[in-house]
């Protein structure tokens, strides 16, 4: 049967495509414009949106599984739930879902409450399905690499208590074993959540001496107060977007993201390998920077 992909152009969606090529799955996905797609051959596209009810149930036809992954907009939620509802009405109950680290406790985030929203459909209306909830990505540093090497400055407010922050490639290879092997049970398998994080727990100033380290000068921690944050990412993005990332990084100033018991060697075992390190990251876009020396 064929798994539908949503999110599917995405950092963490496309290489969940090439993942489940990769492990004989047949695969459809949904996006606003095929002719941008590029998917490998095999693959279907379906043409729509999550808000497109019509597309929507046409591209549920014949799939067994999906995999649900939708954008931080300011619909979110309809998007999760109208999703999650017209699968059901297709028959479809075997669903990996995307979701966040602890979005049960950071309830005034609204991202992170609306995952948890997402995730409680899927516990009472008895899907049968993987809850990943992955921390802070390591790809976000590829927004502030300029300010890194260009300005000697560390800048996001991650904070003091720690973050394990995940590799992109890493959450979408689990995601795509999860998908196969939901898909290919013999029947429905419990509800499960998986943390997805990083092998190594940094602070903010921990973050900053690793980028030292490899640019051999001195890289500054910008600090805890997530105000300045906020208005640098007012700069690009949507005032409401940029305090909801606020909101989050004071979250992790607060919390942090701390891997619980067991989280890595579960992950580690479920990849049969190890996990995509933070300063292997970084390495890799130090030796691309041709500024960086």
């Amino acid at each position: 049967m064929t798994i539908l992909v949503t999110g599917a152009t995405g950092r963490v969606g496309r290489p969940v495509v090439d993942q489940l090529i990769k492990r004989g799955a047949d695969v459809r996905v949904l996006t606003r414009d095929p002719s941008k797609a590029g998917f490998p051959a095999g693959v279907e596209v379906a043409q729509g949106d999550m808000l497109d009810i019509d597309a929507l149930r046409a591209a549920f036809r014949g799939v067994r599984t999906l995999f649900l992954l939708n954008a931080v907009t300011g619909d979110e939620f309809t998007q999760a739930l109208i999703t999650l509802n017209v699968a059901r009405e297709a028959g479809v109950e075997r669903v990996v879902y995307q979701s966040v680290f602890e979005a049960d406790r950071a309830v005034n985030v609204p991202h992170f409450a609306v995952k948890f929203g997402a995730e409680r459909m899927l516990d009472q209306m008895g899907f049968s399905g993987t809850i990943l909830r992955p921390s802070y990505f390591i790809d976000n540093e590829l927004m502030i690499k300029d300010v890194i090497i260009g300005h000697g400055v560390y800048p996001m407010p991650i904070g003091s208590k720690g973050v394990a922050m995940v590799d992109a490639r890493d959450i979408a290879e689990v995601a795509a074993i999860e998908l196969v092997r939901r898909d290919r049970a013999p029947g429905k398998l419990p509800l499960e959540t998986i943390n997805l994080v990083g092998p190594d727990t940094l602070t903010g100033p921990q973050a900053a001496a690793i980028w030292s380290d490899l640019l051999g000068r001195s890289v500054a921690y910008g600090g805890d107060d997530p105000s300045g944050f906020e208005q640098t990412m007012a700069s690009f993005l949507p005032k409401w977007t940029a305090y909801e990332m606020r909101l989050m990084a004071e979250r992790y100033v607060s919390d942090g993201m701390i891997p619980e018991a067991g989280d890595v060697e579960r992950l580690t075992r479920i990849l049969g390998r190890p996990l995509h390190s933070y300063r292997d990251f970084a390495a890799a876009i130090v030796t691309a920077t041709p500024t960086a020396a």
